[in-house]
């Protein structure tokens, strides 16, 4: 790469990246087991975001960070069906649609869909599906843990009505209102962690301007996705430990453990970020290894 490009945009070395990001009365995930209450850990009580409702937010984010550039297609969107888009892939090379295609053959149409789909480019697929068996597997070189809250959250349950009735028969039989209810946590502030890997980003095709709009997502995709339902969700900080090369200068969970986030006051239940002090240790930091903040 050259000197122009900043350490944090290379996409030929390792990248890991610990992301802070917090709720004020909202619920920043739900659990459609539990009837849409906050995720949470039983024995812990520590408030959970999935890794899937993180890279819905990413995936929806990008697409309006890169609108209009070339190669930024989405190809896990709503309303889209998965097979037509890997039928097309098959069409684009005249490949034919059965399961004699050779997994050499569909090479060129796994690279079509890296280079047209960023989410394929960043976080793979299974591409094995119907007709296009031979299309395999894209293992992506960005993977993304699950959010977990620094301390407990305490889900409140609010009931709440609505004017006028979903069935006819109600209003005929006199009900002016009809009862519901909505999950809200606090607040909460939630720690994940996310890796890239360089060998991975060679085989996909990520480039400088792909991680240049990820973390241009990654620090503004909650102000894009804002709901009653999801409360006030700001990105609180975006730490990137880049290495020296593909391999990496340093065994990953020893750059996570860096980034500590505490409570000021242990004796009062946290409302705000300020509630938190986040402290980065960056004494003694492993050669070949540098850090950026973004969103701090």
């Amino acid at each position: 790469m050259t000197s122009s490009i900043a350490t944090h945009l290379d996409p030929t070395v390792r990248h890991d990246i610990v992301l802070l990001f917090d709720v004020i009365d909202g619920n920043p995930n739900g659990d459609p087991d539990a009837g849409n209450r906050p995720r949470m850990d039983d024995e812990s009580n520590q408030g959970l975001v999935s890794d899937v409702a993180i890279k819905r937010k990413i995936r929806d984010t990008l697409a309006l960070a890169a609108e209009g550039e070339e190669g930024y297609g989405i190809f896990v969107e709503a309303g889209h069906a998965l097979n037509t888009r890997l039928e097309a892939s098959y069409a684009a090379h005249g490949l034919k649609l059965d399961k004699s295609v050779t997994r050499k053959a569909a090479e060129p149409a796994r690279a079509w869909l890296c280079e047209r789909y960023v989410d394929i480019r960043l976080f793979g697929g299974v591409l094995s599906v119907g007709k296009t068996s031979a299309l395999g597997q894209i293992h992506g070189p960005l993977q993304v843990g699950i959010a977990r809250s620094i301390d407990p959250i305490l889900p409140m349950d609010h009931a709440i009505t609505r004017v006028t009735q979903t069935k006819q028969e109600d209003i005929d039989k006199g009900e002016s209102t009809e009862m519901g209810g909505k999950w809200t946590v606090p607040y909460g502030l939630y720690k994940t962690t996310i890796a890239y890997s360089a060998n991975r980003g060679k085989q996909t095709g990520v480039g400088s301007r792909d991680l240049e709009l990820l973390f241009r997502t990654l620090e503004m995709m909650f102000d894009h996705d804002r709901s009653a339902t999801r409360g006030q969700m700001t990105t609180r900080g975006i730490y990137i430990f880049s290495h020296a090369d593909a391999f990496g200068s340093a065994p990953a969970h020893k750059l996570f453990d860096r980034v500590e986030v505490r409570r000021n006051d242990p004796r009062t239940p946290p409302r705000a970020f300020t509630d938190y002090q986040v402290d980065v240790n960056e004494n003694a930091m492993p050669h070949g290894i540098t850090l950026t903040r973004l969103g701090v």
